[in-house]
Protein backbone atom coordinates (compact mmCIF):
# COMPACT_ATOMS: atom_id res chain seq x y z
CA UNK A 1 0.00 0.00 0.00
CA UNK A 2 2.59 2.42 0.97
CA UNK A 3 4.82 1.72 -2.28
CA UNK A 4 1.51 2.15 -4.56
CA UNK A 5 0.50 5.48 -2.75
CA UNK A 6 4.13 7.16 -3.37
CA UNK A 7 4.66 5.55 -6.81
CA UNK A 8 1.32 7.41 -7.37
CA UNK A 9 2.23 10.29 -5.39
CA UNK A 10 5.62 10.53 -7.14
CA UNK A 11 3.98 10.00 -10.94
CA UNK A 12 2.20 13.23 -10.70
CA UNK A 13 4.97 15.09 -8.76
CA UNK A 14 7.06 14.59 -12.26
CA UNK A 15 4.01 16.61 -13.60
CA UNK A 16 4.21 19.73 -11.70
CA UNK A 17 6.12 22.71 -9.98
CA UNK A 18 3.14 23.08 -8.02
CA UNK A 19 2.71 22.66 -3.87
CA UNK A 20 -0.46 21.93 -3.13
CA UNK A 21 -2.19 22.14 -0.04
CA UNK A 22 -6.32 21.81 -1.56
CA UNK A 23 -7.63 18.80 -2.70
CA UNK A 24 -10.96 19.06 -4.66
CA UNK A 25 -13.47 15.93 -5.80
CA UNK A 26 -16.27 16.93 -8.35
CA UNK A 27 -18.83 14.63 -7.95
CA UNK A 28 -22.02 13.56 -10.68
CA UNK A 29 -22.63 16.62 -13.28
CA UNK A 30 -20.36 18.79 -10.90
CA UNK A 31 -17.09 18.56 -13.24
CA UNK A 32 -17.99 21.90 -15.00
CA UNK A 33 -15.34 23.70 -12.01
CA UNK A 34 -13.07 21.72 -13.70
CA UNK A 35 -13.08 24.08 -16.54
CA UNK A 36 -12.31 27.13 -14.03
CA UNK A 37 -9.01 25.80 -13.21
CA UNK A 38 -6.27 26.84 -14.80
CA UNK A 39 -4.63 24.36 -15.59
CA UNK A 40 -0.49 23.64 -15.71
CA UNK A 41 -1.48 19.46 -16.69
CA UNK A 42 -4.03 17.23 -17.06
CA UNK A 43 -3.99 13.21 -16.26
CA UNK A 44 -6.10 10.57 -17.47
CA UNK A 45 -6.85 8.57 -14.64
CA UNK A 46 -5.27 5.32 -16.89
CA UNK A 47 -1.57 7.22 -16.99
CA UNK A 48 -1.47 7.31 -13.49
CA UNK A 49 0.33 4.42 -11.75
CA UNK A 50 -2.34 2.38 -9.68
CA UNK A 51 -5.25 4.60 -10.14
CA UNK A 52 -8.57 2.96 -10.50
CA UNK A 53 -10.51 4.17 -13.70
CA UNK A 54 -14.03 6.00 -13.54
CA UNK A 55 -16.73 4.49 -16.09
CA UNK A 56 -19.76 6.46 -14.94
CA UNK A 57 -21.25 8.79 -16.67
CA UNK A 58 -20.42 12.70 -15.54
CA UNK A 59 -17.39 11.67 -14.11
CA UNK A 60 -14.78 12.52 -17.03
CA UNK A 61 -11.58 10.53 -15.35
CA UNK A 62 -9.29 13.21 -15.29
CA UNK A 63 -6.85 14.52 -11.91
CA UNK A 64 -6.23 18.44 -13.22
CA UNK A 65 -3.32 20.13 -11.56
CA UNK A 66 -3.39 23.58 -11.24
CA UNK A 67 -4.10 26.90 -10.09
CA UNK A 68 -8.12 28.37 -8.76
CA UNK A 69 -8.71 31.62 -8.13
CA UNK A 70 -4.58 31.97 -8.44
CA UNK A 71 -4.16 29.10 -5.43
CA UNK A 72 -2.68 25.64 -6.15
CA UNK A 73 -5.12 23.00 -6.27
CA UNK A 74 -5.43 19.21 -7.73
CA UNK A 75 -8.67 18.32 -8.69
CA UNK A 76 -10.50 15.01 -9.81
CA UNK A 77 -12.75 15.30 -12.38
CA UNK A 78 -15.08 12.24 -11.57
CA UNK A 79 -14.30 9.61 -8.82
CA UNK A 80 -14.25 6.03 -8.15
CA UNK A 81 -17.43 3.95 -6.59
CA UNK A 82 -17.48 0.96 -5.09
CA UNK A 83 -21.03 0.18 -7.13
CA UNK A 84 -18.23 -0.11 -10.19
CA UNK A 85 -16.97 -2.68 -7.92
CA UNK A 86 -14.12 -1.50 -6.56
CA UNK A 87 -13.39 -1.88 -2.75
CA UNK A 88 -13.37 0.93 -0.57
CA UNK A 89 -9.69 0.87 -0.21
CA UNK A 90 -9.36 1.60 -4.11
CA UNK A 91 -11.65 4.29 -4.11
CA UNK A 92 -10.31 5.91 -1.59
CA UNK A 93 -6.82 5.26 -2.99
CA UNK A 94 -6.59 9.24 -4.79
CA UNK A 95 -7.19 11.13 -1.09
CA UNK A 96 -4.11 8.88 -0.07
CA UNK A 97 -2.01 9.93 -2.62
CA UNK A 98 -3.10 13.69 -2.27
CA UNK A 99 -2.28 12.98 1.06
CA UNK A 100 1.25 12.15 0.31
CA UNK A 101 1.55 14.90 -2.02
CA UNK A 102 0.94 17.33 0.78
CA UNK A 103 -2.80 18.02 1.08
CA UNK A 104 -3.59 19.21 4.19
CA UNK A 105 -7.51 20.41 3.25
CA UNK A 106 -10.54 18.09 0.63
CA UNK A 107 -13.07 19.73 -0.61
CA UNK A 108 -15.60 16.67 -1.93
CA UNK A 109 -19.05 17.23 -3.58
CA UNK A 110 -21.76 14.83 -4.79
CA UNK A 111 -25.25 14.71 -6.14
CA UNK A 112 -27.66 13.33 -3.72
CA UNK A 113 -31.52 12.90 -2.60
CA UNK A 114 -32.93 15.51 -0.38
CA UNK A 115 -34.90 13.50 2.32
CA UNK A 116 -35.33 17.02 4.71
CA UNK A 117 -38.67 18.31 3.26
CA UNK A 118 -37.33 21.85 3.40
CA UNK A 119 -35.02 21.20 0.62
CA UNK A 120 -35.66 21.75 -3.02
CA UNK A 121 -34.29 20.51 -6.44
CA UNK A 122 -30.85 22.38 -6.79
CA UNK A 123 -30.73 23.38 -3.04
CA UNK A 124 -27.38 22.82 -1.88
CA UNK A 125 -26.51 21.22 1.12
CA UNK A 126 -23.06 21.71 3.31
CA UNK A 127 -22.40 18.46 5.24
CA UNK A 128 -22.05 18.43 9.18
CA UNK A 129 -22.16 14.75 9.69
CA UNK A 130 -22.66 11.31 7.56
CA UNK A 131 -23.80 7.88 8.51
CA UNK A 132 -21.33 5.37 6.39
CA UNK A 133 -24.02 2.68 5.55
CA UNK A 134 -21.36 0.98 3.32
CA UNK A 135 -20.76 -2.82 4.12
CA UNK A 136 -17.36 -2.24 4.91
CA UNK A 137 -15.00 0.61 5.97
CA UNK A 138 -11.63 1.61 3.85
CA UNK A 139 -9.86 1.54 6.91
CA UNK A 140 -10.50 -2.32 7.26
CA UNK A 141 -7.50 -4.58 7.77
CA UNK A 142 -3.93 -3.70 8.37
CA UNK A 143 -3.30 -0.47 9.62
CA UNK A 144 -0.42 1.55 8.48
CA UNK A 145 0.40 4.02 11.45
CA UNK A 146 2.89 6.21 8.79
CA UNK A 147 -1.05 6.72 7.09
CA UNK A 148 -2.76 7.10 10.34
CA UNK A 149 -4.26 5.64 13.69
CA UNK A 150 -5.42 2.31 13.64
CA UNK A 151 -8.95 3.93 15.42
CA UNK A 152 -9.38 7.57 14.14
CA UNK A 153 -11.79 9.82 16.37
CA UNK A 154 -14.86 10.88 14.12
CA UNK A 155 -16.39 13.47 16.37
CA UNK A 156 -15.58 15.98 13.76
CA UNK A 157 -15.86 14.66 10.25
CA UNK A 158 -16.39 17.92 8.58
CA UNK A 159 -14.20 20.73 9.93
CA UNK A 160 -16.66 22.76 11.82
CA UNK A 161 -14.14 26.29 10.92
CA UNK A 162 -14.94 25.44 7.27
CA UNK A 163 -19.07 25.23 8.18
CA UNK A 164 -19.09 28.46 9.34
CA UNK A 165 -17.15 30.13 6.89
CA UNK A 166 -19.78 28.46 4.69
CA UNK A 167 -22.22 30.29 6.61
CA UNK A 168 -20.17 33.79 5.86
CA UNK A 169 -19.90 33.17 2.35
CA UNK A 170 -23.99 32.37 2.34
CA UNK A 171 -24.35 35.84 3.79
CA UNK A 172 -22.53 37.34 1.30
CA UNK A 173 -23.31 35.60 -1.78
CA UNK A 174 -26.76 34.71 -1.32
CA UNK A 175 -26.24 31.21 -2.03
CA UNK A 176 -29.25 29.64 0.22
CA UNK A 177 -27.15 26.86 1.92
CA UNK A 178 -28.94 23.94 3.33
CA UNK A 179 -26.93 22.03 6.13
CA UNK A 180 -27.10 18.27 7.11
CA UNK A 181 -26.39 14.87 7.53
CA UNK A 182 -25.45 12.51 4.50
CA UNK A 183 -25.86 8.90 4.31
CA UNK A 184 -23.53 7.06 2.03
CA UNK A 185 -24.94 3.54 0.52
CA UNK A 186 -23.38 1.24 -2.13
CA UNK A 187 -25.74 1.42 -4.70
CA UNK A 188 -26.19 1.32 -7.47
CA UNK A 189 -29.91 1.61 -7.46
CA UNK A 190 -32.10 5.02 -6.20
CA UNK A 191 -33.52 4.50 -2.96
CA UNK A 192 -37.47 2.80 -2.32
CA UNK A 193 -40.01 5.27 -0.65
CA UNK A 194 -39.72 2.80 2.12
CA UNK A 195 -35.82 3.07 2.17
CA UNK A 196 -36.26 6.99 1.58
CA UNK A 197 -38.03 7.00 4.78
CA UNK A 198 -35.97 4.82 6.35
CA UNK A 199 -32.79 6.74 5.86
CA UNK A 200 -34.92 9.86 6.89
CA UNK A 201 -36.07 7.91 10.41
CA UNK A 202 -32.41 7.57 11.57
CA UNK A 203 -31.42 11.09 11.00
CA UNK A 204 -29.98 11.64 7.48
CA UNK A 205 -31.52 15.38 5.14
CA UNK A 206 -29.67 13.48 2.43
CA UNK A 207 -28.81 9.70 0.54
CA UNK A 208 -26.34 9.48 -2.33
CA UNK A 209 -22.96 6.70 -3.02
CA UNK A 210 -20.13 7.91 -2.06
CA UNK A 211 -18.14 10.75 -0.30
CA UNK A 212 -18.50 9.03 3.63
CA UNK A 213 -15.21 6.91 2.53
CA UNK A 214 -13.36 9.34 1.01
CA UNK A 215 -13.68 11.54 4.53
CA UNK A 216 -12.75 8.63 6.53
CA UNK A 217 -9.46 8.19 5.16
CA UNK A 218 -9.18 12.01 4.76
CA UNK A 219 -9.66 12.26 8.41
CA UNK A 220 -7.77 9.23 9.53
CA UNK A 221 -4.73 10.89 7.55
CA UNK A 222 -4.99 13.91 9.24
CA UNK A 223 -7.01 16.36 6.74
CA UNK A 224 -9.60 18.53 7.13
CA UNK A 225 -13.31 17.75 5.09
CA UNK A 226 -15.40 20.29 3.42
CA UNK A 227 -18.22 18.70 1.52
CA UNK A 228 -21.29 19.62 -0.10
CA UNK A 229 -24.00 17.63 -2.06
CA UNK A 230 -26.29 19.28 -4.77
CA UNK A 231 -29.76 18.07 -4.31
CA UNK A 232 -30.74 16.41 -7.39
CA UNK A 233 -34.20 14.67 -6.31
CA UNK A 234 -36.55 14.42 -3.88
CA UNK A 235 -36.64 11.08 -1.51
CA UNK A 236 -39.56 13.17 0.36
CA UNK A 237 -42.91 11.46 0.54
CA UNK A 238 -45.30 12.65 -1.75
CA UNK A 239 -42.65 14.52 -3.83
CA UNK A 240 -41.01 11.52 -4.77
CA UNK A 241 -40.88 10.91 -8.73
CA UNK A 242 -38.79 8.53 -11.26
CA UNK A 243 -35.28 9.81 -11.68
CA UNK A 244 -32.19 8.63 -14.22
CA UNK A 245 -28.81 9.39 -13.91
CA UNK A 246 -29.13 11.52 -16.68
CA UNK A 247 -31.48 13.64 -14.90
CA UNK A 248 -29.28 14.04 -12.00
CA UNK A 249 -26.38 15.30 -13.71
CA UNK A 250 -28.28 18.60 -15.59
CA UNK A 251 -30.03 19.41 -11.97
CA UNK A 252 -26.20 19.53 -11.13
CA UNK A 253 -25.20 21.37 -13.76
CA UNK A 254 -28.09 24.27 -13.33
CA UNK A 255 -26.24 24.43 -9.60
CA UNK A 256 -22.81 24.64 -10.95
CA UNK A 257 -22.65 28.92 -10.57
CA UNK A 258 -23.60 28.75 -7.08
CA UNK A 259 -21.29 25.65 -6.44
CA UNK A 260 -18.93 27.30 -7.91
CA UNK A 261 -19.03 30.75 -5.88
CA UNK A 262 -19.07 28.46 -2.79
CA UNK A 263 -15.70 26.06 -3.24
CA UNK A 264 -13.60 29.06 -4.97
CA UNK A 265 -14.37 31.42 -2.27
CA UNK A 266 -13.31 28.57 0.14
CA UNK A 267 -10.38 27.81 -1.47
CA UNK A 268 -9.56 31.76 -1.34
CA UNK A 269 -10.49 31.43 2.40
CA UNK A 270 -7.73 28.09 2.55
CA UNK A 271 -4.96 30.09 1.55
CA UNK A 272 -5.56 33.03 3.81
Amino acid sequence: MLDRIQKSADFIKSKTNLDFKVGIILGSGLGNLGEEIKSECTLSYNEIPNFPVSTVEGHSGKLILGTLEGIPVIALQGRFHYYEGYSLKETTFPVRVFKALGVETMLLSNASGGLNPDHEIGDLMVLTDHLHLFPDNPLRGKNYDELGPRFPDMSEPYANDLIEKSKELDEKFGLGLHYGIYAGTPGPTYETPAEYKYFRIIGADAVGMSTTAETIVAVHGGMKVFAVSVISDLGVEGKIVEISHEEVQEVAAKSGPKFSILFKEMVKLLAT
